[in-house]
């Protein structure tokens, strides 16, 4: 398992970018899979706690049924237009329960219950416009960063 913690560690630099993207706005997109196989988007908001980005969704709601059926997912950070590039993680979401879930709460809970959730980190990638260049610079664990270019 990658948590936040070992990317950082890692990439420390593009750790730093990617959180940075994702602390730009409140909500992102949260990429989910159907039961048929199909992908479904949906809107959350994600924290780092402890060695984790974490994420929730209100109870039984149709992206945490995707997500206990099947873990995969991707969550994407907006690009709000500075120039600063554009965020994806992706990974295995992953319910938190139990004494650890005590670490998932904030006080400001929706009504009715909530399913806390960490990604299990399989790749981050930044998309960045560099001059003349797309720049995309992309980590998964013990492979270091991957830099590509495309003019």
């Amino acid at each position: 398992m990658a948590t936040w913690q070992r990317f950082e560690e890692e990439a420390a630099e593009l750790a730093a970018a990617v959180r940075v993207r994702f602390g730009a706005g409140r909500t992102h997109v949260l990429a989910t899979l159907r039961r048929d196989g199909s992908p479904r988007v949906s809107g959350t908001e994600v924290d780092f706690r402890g060695p984790d980005l974490s994420f929730g969704s209100m109870l039984n709601a149709v992206k945490a049924r995707d997500l206990l059926r099947d873990g995969r997912c991707a969550i994407h950070a907006h690009p709000y237009g500075d120039g600063d590039g554009d965020a994806k993680v992706a990974g295995v979401a992953v319910e938190v329960a139990g004494t650890e879930r005590a670490t998932y709460t904030t006080g400001s809970e929706p009504p009715g219950g909530f399913h806390a959730f960490r990604l299990d980190l399989h790749e981050a990638v930044l998309t960045q416009v560099v001059g003349e260049e797309l720049v995309i610079s992309v980590w998964r664990p013990g492979r270091g960063v991957r830099v590509h270019r495309r003019k």
